[in-house]
């Protein structure tokens, strides 16, 4: 049985905006290992399906299809931000 894993990527440190928080993402467990091309140093796998990252707009979305395809899957909770109101006056303070 292929494993699965849903979660909702974090935000990427060059971003300022929330766009990529929305949407969950389902991806593939890896099922071989990868090696080192001892010539290049590259890295390569035979197992495929690590390529593939869906996206669903919800996490029922993403559970109803693992589970329509036989997928046992595990489900990360985002870790959520904190935001602390600030104003510019504070850094004069």
């Amino acid at each position: 049985m292929r494993r699965v894993r849903i979660y909702k990527p974090s935000k990427t440190a060059t971003q300022s905006g929330k766009f990529n928080e929305r949407q969950w993402r389902l991806e593939f467990e890896p099922e071989s290992a990868q090696w080192t091309d001892p010539l290049m140093g590259w890295t390569g796998s035979k197992d495929m399906r690590q390529e593939i990252k869906l996206k669903f707009d919800n996490l029922e979305e993403a559970i109803a299809y693992a589970k329509s395809q036989g997928f046992s899957y595990t489900v990360e909770q985002p870790n959520l931000r904190k935001v602390e109101p600030k104003s510019y006056s504070d850094n004069f303070c």
